[in-house]
């Protein structure tokens, strides 16, 4: 007797086109077409993972020289981010950028501590 995969065939199908749910035409309904989509969609998710982080990073750089620059007009990023070092001041980006719009006293702090150590 032989062993007859269906029950087997019809799971995996049936995981490929509940992922394609919500996908136009023959995307949605026909395996063949619907493991493409899917594949290429896992391909976008992944690529854009990274993407994303690529993103927060530079979205925090500009509220960080946006808020440099409104405490001190002479000061930029590049230099902001030199006096921290020279400081010794630790703080990430993701935060300093949260400072900068939530905080702002606090963050003046920080810019003054950093000018200080450049001089």
């Amino acid at each position: 007797m032989r062993v007859k995969g269906g029950t087997v065939t019809h799971r995996r199908h049936k995981k490929v086109l509940d992922a394609a749910k919500g996908y136009y035409d023959r995307r949605s309904s026909t395996f063949k077409v619907a493991a493409q989509a899917v594949d290429k969609a896992n391909q976008y998710a992944t690529r854009d993972r990274h993407n994303r982080k690529r993103n927060f990073r530079a979205l925090w750089i500009q509220r960080i020289n946006a808020g440099v620059r409104a405490v001190d007009a002479t000061l930029n990023y590049s230099k902001f981010i030199n006096g921290l070092a020279l400081a010794g001041i630790e703080v990430d980006r993701k935060v300093l950028a949260d400072l900068a719009v939530n905080e702002p006293d606090a963050f003046a702090t920080i810019v003054g501590k950093a000018k200080a150590a450049m001089a």
